[in-house]
């Protein structure tokens, strides 16, 4: 019922940047809180991002606090993650995942998107590769 496809990836050298896009394919786009995590070789799964069903409610990783802003337009029923100042650390696949906000559940799925807790999250992307040359 929900399809997330990813774009934007590349290679970049050290303090560039890239945005990268997810677009979702749902009827009901402003409903779902859409979050960004990425997993790279011999690391646990980050989550880096979210964003509710608008700008209000965000959260970030302190790894990527300062250098990277997630954002979202409901009209093209796309979430974004703009990453400056990109470092080697950065190199990772990264996907979206969404959640509807209207699951009844404690905590909320906003609340749970705000403080970084991606549990809820139940559909995924394919991924799109960053890599960042020392």
């Amino acid at each position: 019922e929900v399809q997330l496809v990813e774009s934007g990836g590349g290679l970049v050298q050290a303090g560039g940047s890239l945005r990268l896009s997810c677009a979702v394919s749902v009827f009901s786009f402003d409903d779902y809180a859409i979050g960004w995590f990425r997993q790279a070789p011999g690391k646990e799964r980050e989550g880096v991002s979210c964003i509710a069903n608008d700008d209000t409610s965000t959260y970030y990783s302190d790894s990527v606090k300062d250098r990277f802003t997630i954002s979202r337009d409901n009209a093209k029923n796309t979430v974004y993650l703009q990453m400056n100042n990109l470092k080697h650390d950065d190199t990772a696949v990264y996907y979206c995942a969404a959640v509807s906000i209207l699951l009844l559940r404690s905590p909320s799925p906003r609340q749970s998107c705000r403080e970084g807790n991606f549990a809820q999250m139940g559909y995924w992307g394919q991924g799109t590769q960053v890599t960042v040359s020392s």
